[in-house]
């Protein structure tokens, strides 16, 4: 018997447009690792979302989810958008907490997935309205275009997406595709 892959038993992701515009088909790759990532979580608590992988290692799933808000947080809002908003998990001092979460509960889970798909919503819309050779000085990165931040994205996701397949994994038994 093969081993499940998604919690729903069948694939929820949409797959690219194969034929589409290079737009269409940036934002396709996109939504197909973020829907991946939303898969990997399906069907987990809080103490699910939150265990940890490997010690001393600090990934989980959920602060995957928190990591990449903060991502689409700085590259679209912040660098593409020029919007001075503070990322949402990162303390006055520069120390990040997307994987820190010491009181956690279903309300602190929904807060941090609510807060994902809101940079998601808005990420798409700034992203739709620009064109994707439009460039932008980011400091510490130089200048980049939107073709650039879009592909960036997707590696970002990608990559975290290969931790998402063994932190389900370990969980549950659910593997990557």
């Amino acid at each position: 018997m093969a081993p499940e892959m998604f919690a729903e038993g069948t694939d929820p992701r949409l797959d690219p447009p194969p034929c589409g515009s290079e737009f269409e088909t940036l934002m396709g790759f996109l939504d197909y690792q973020r829907q991946t990532l939303e898969a990997k979580c399906s069907g987990l608590d809080a103490d699910a979302l939150a265990s940890r992988s490997v010690p001393p290692s600090e990934l989980s799933l959920l602060g995957l989810v928190r990591h990449l808000s903060d991502v689409e947080r700085f590259w679209v809002r912040c660098s593409l958008m020029g919007q001075d908003d503070a990322p949402l998990y990162w303390l006055d001092d520069g120390c990040d907490t997307d994987f820190d979460f010491p009181e956690l509960d279903a309300s602190g889970v929904q807060a941090s997935f609510t807060a994902w798909k809101d940079e998601v919503v808005f990420s798409d819309a700034a992203l739709g309205s620009e064109p994707l050779g439009r460039s932008v000085l980011v400091p510490l990165h130089g200048e980049v275009s939107v073709r650039w931040i879009l592909v960036h994205l997707i590696e970002e996701y990608s990559r975290h997406n290969g931790h998402a397949d063994l932190l389900r994994e370990s969980i549950d038994g659910l593997v990557g595709e």
